[in-house]
């Protein structure tokens, strides 16, 4: 992997300023989608355990300033909020990071894929998931299944968002939660990859370049998303989630 970053052409280096600029700028907008984006844009060009390592860095910053944005009191509430969420998916992040190495991913991309496929798909149409406050249950399998996949592929975008819209959540406190949930996400990810050997020195030197562009998306995202009300910034949110589950397919399929 340390010959992949030393021997990137400019026309790498151009695509992965690109896609950095490009996630930031999304994230920015809505919230989520940048670990997609980087994983999404950067595996055309470079390989995907290298992809993974490269979002680390921008994906840990850019959601500690989103969650702190607006206040380290309502951080706090917000992680006191959704504290079964983060401790099921910190623990399953853990545990599937460690076979991100040796297991083939694409079966639980498939499920995962379809899954929220069907739900954005649903909710743009006016299909409402009957949930009318915060469960348990719910947010304990939303934890499960998005730490898993996190740990197995960097992504754990997709159930986090779908769990959140279901519930109506402001655009505001969605955008923290987000910025929580991520966050702290994105740091057990750094140890878990650390432990299995994807994110080293040189690439985490190479994640922290990146975290220059994605950074200046951000700021431009986050402009944009303070202009946007909630009924736009919701179906805006469902599109985005959509492009994400057909994604998750595209990579399910490609195996």
């Amino acid at each position: 992997m340390t010959d992949l970053i030393l021997n990137l052409s400019p026309e790498q280096w151009a695509m992965a300023v690109i896609v950095s600029l490009i996630a930031g700028l999304i994230k920015g907008v809505i919230g989520f989608a940048l670990p997609t984006i980087f994983m999404m844009g950067l595996s055309v060009v470079v390989a995907p355990s290298l992809a993974l390592a490269a979002m680390i860095i921008p994906t840990v910053v850019t959601n500690l300033y989103q969650a702190f944005r607006t206040g380290l009191p309502a951080a706090v509430a917000s992680t006191v909020q959704f504290k079964y969420f983060l401790g099921i998916g910190f623990l399953c992040l853990m545990g599937s990071a460690q076979l991100s190495v040796i297991v083939p991913s694409h079966f639980f991309l498939a499920a995962l894929g379809g899954v929220v496929t069907f739900f954005s798909l649903m909710q743009l149409v006016g299909w409402q998931l009957p949930i009318r406050g915060p469960s348990l249950r719910a947010e304990i399998t939303m934890g499960a299944v998005a730490g898993f996949l996190g740990g197995m592929s960097g992504v754990w975008g997709p159930p986090t968002v779908a769990y959140l819209t279901a519930l109506n959540t402001p655009k505001r406190d969605q955008m923290r939660v987000q910025g929580v949930v991520y966050g702290l996400g994105a740091m057990a990810l750094v140890f878990a990859h650390a432990i299995s050997g994807i994110l080293t020195l040189k690439t985490a030197a190479f994640s922290a370049i990146l975290l220059v562009p994605a950074m200046i998306g951000m700021a431009l995202g986050t402009a944009i998303q303070d202009k946007i009300d909630q009924r736009v910034f919701r179906r805006i949110t469902l599109v985005v989630l959509l492009v994400a589950g057909v994604n998750l397919l595209r990579r399910a399929m490609m195996g």
